[in-house]
């Protein structure tokens, strides 16, 4: 190897930031996973002062994570880590809701275990309302690390900074982007492939919205992509799948393409379909 190169890796190495590994970052959130989800843990405890000292040590596990990334120099990591595990019964309780809405909308679910232990919707939602929390408290790198865990797992990419209703359903999943300042209200059913994005990858546009809206009892079918932070899609709306939207629709709206006969010749064509029903 030519050794102004080595010389100029070994100068990159010696100073780069300290970072915790990603691996570390997921056992963390495997554990605390496991923690809240006892469905989700081959541990078991029977005595109360054994799973107080875990989760204690969880605590002090999270501490470390948070002062071994440069980026949080000068942040109170005791304090955050405190304020993080007083949110965990609001974070189990909304993963509760998940997971009822999960089972309920999906015929082939047989039961909220099942959800738990093989469903990636939930492992990925359950990382996001995780990372999301530490999103909030300021911590840096370290949401997007557990975001990206659970991407790379799943197949669904959920930016930590997006804001995401109780009771949100995610079916089969694999291929969903959901990016930063998306907003997706209550009772929201998505499916495989769903792209909520931006109209522009500007830099300028960084401290803007530039992702979509998605109100309450909404369901995105697979395929659907929409685009841009001020398109709204209106409450208890249906998008279709594979459905191209940049646009705000109103409530009780089904957007959707059929086919439809071309002069009566065989082939047929995409019909664009826009129905709102009050």
């Amino acid at each position: 190897m030519n050794r102004s190169f080595l010389e100029k890796l070994f100068k990159q190495h010696r100073d780069s930031h300290n970072c915790p590994s990603p691996e570390k970052v997921a056992g963390f959130f495997k554990e605390l996973l496991g923690t809240l989800f006892p469905d989700f843990s081959d541990d078991r405890f029977d005595q109360y002062r054994a799973f107080e000292s875990h989760v204690e040590w969880l605590k002090a596990s999270l501490f470390d994570i948070i002062c071994t990334e440069d980026s949080n120099h000068g942040l109170d990591a005791k304090g955050i880590s405190n304020q993080f595990f007083s949110k965990l019964e609001y974070v189990h309780d909304a993963l509760d809701l998940d997971i009822a809405a999960m089972e309920a909308g999906d015929p082939a679910a047989r039961s909220k275990r099942e959800v738990v232990r093989t469903y990636p919707g939930f492992y990925a939602i359950a990382a996001h309302r995780i990372a999301h929390e530490l999103h909030i408290l300021g911590v840096g790198v370290i949401p997007r690390m557990l975001s990206e865990h659970a991407h790379s797992h799943t197949g669904i990419d959920i930016h930590p900074g997006a804001q995401i209703g109780s009771d949100f359903c995610i079916d089969h999943g694999t291929g969903i982007v959901i990016g930063e300042t998306s907003i997706i209200g209550n009772h929201v059913k998505i499916y495989q492939g769903v792209t909520l994005g931006a109209l522009s990858v500007n830099k300028a546009d960084a401290q803007k919205k530039r992702h979509p809206t998605i109100e309450d009892y909404v369901v995105l079918y697979s395929g659907a992509t929409i685009l841009g932070g001020e398109t709204i899609i209106g409450h208890h709306s249906v998008v279709g799948g594979n459905v191209w939207i940049t646009k705000s629709i109103a409530p009780h709206s089904k957007v959707y393409y059929q086919a439809k006969m071309n002069d009566g010749k065989d082939e047929d064509m995409d019909h664009f379909v826009y129905k709102t029903e009050q």
